[in-house]
């Protein structure tokens, strides 16, 4: 498909744009790129105080998972979901707020929900850094395991590419888009396992986990705070279903764009 062909010969625009994105997103701050560390590690104090302190949250039974082991296993998940809720509230307003490049014809527009994708994946890697050395540290330390967690992690930036293209290309005729991805993104912080695990869900209310369970970042989540937190396996069924899903939704993602594009100019 012509999205990833022109990703992969302008690579060097698409770094360009990159380099461009993160460099802006703190352009001006007296604190510049130190608000990356401080942003999760504050939203992740308030969600551990909520949930973890006053409502004594768990992921498991053990009485040797201690309130840090929950912080560290919430923030593993606000990594994630912090990547997908930006694509979703940032990516309608894309296209829109350069009509410059459109006017272009020879410009690839989708280097730029790439590049936008891009910024907040580096924001997920510093902070997922960050929740090893906490894990390895302060937690129950770091297993072999842990190499699982390339694997596992990788179908979210299927997604969040996916999701880029699409909200982009849609946020270019139907304006209103943009005004329900403060929704989506709470919608999926409490269906994504965040502040629960799936084996939790199941046993309490298998009714919703009967839909819980097609959530892809639902399992990556989960397994993520397996082979981290607790040193142990994967769930592969989970693992492979997020891949496909990731594929597809991609695939998806790129045709959509690519057929949306020749009327961009005339909307904008």
């Amino acid at each position: 498909m012509k999205p990833f062909v022109s990703l992969f010969t302008r690579r060097e625009l698409l770094w360009q744009f990159l380099v461009r994105n993160v460099k802006s997103r703190h352009r001006g701050s007296i604190l510049g790129a130190f608000w990356l560390v401080a942003n999760p590690l504050l939203m992740l104090g308030l969600y551990v105080f909520a949930f973890g302190v006053v409502f004594g949250g768990r992921f498991t039974d053990s009485p040797d998972e201690s309130t840090i082991d929950y912080a560290l296993g919430v923030f593993l998940g606000l990594n994630v979901l912090g990547l997908i809720s930006g694509i979703i509230g940032g990516s309608p307003g894309i296209i829109v707020s350069q009509p410059n490049f459109v006017k272009k014809v020879v410009f690839p527009l989708e280097i730029l929900p790439a590049a936008a994708m891009g910024a907040l994946a580096y924001d997920l890697l510093i902070s997922f850094g960050l929740c090893l050395i906490g894990v390895h540290f302060v937690g129950p330390g770091l297993t072999i395991s842990c190499f699982y967690a390339p694997i596992i992690l990788f179908p979210v930036f299927l997604i969040a590419l996916a999701l880029a293209w699409f909200f982009s290309a849609l946020g270019v005729f139907i304006r209103d888009v943009g005004q329900i991805g403060s929704f989506l993104g709470l919608a999926l912080l409490y269906s994504s396992g965040v502040f629960y695990s799936a084996a939790k869900a199941e046993a309490n209310a298998p009714g919703i986990w009967q839909f819980l369970q097609w959530n892809p970042l639902l399992q990556i989540v989960d397994s993520l705070r397996q082979v981290i937190l607790w040193g142990g396996e994967p769930n592969w069924w989970g693992v492979g279903y997020s891949w496909i899903f990731g594929v597809i939704v991609l695939l998806f993602g790129a045709w959509f764009f690519d057929r949306l594009r020749p009327a961009f100019a005339d909307v904008l």
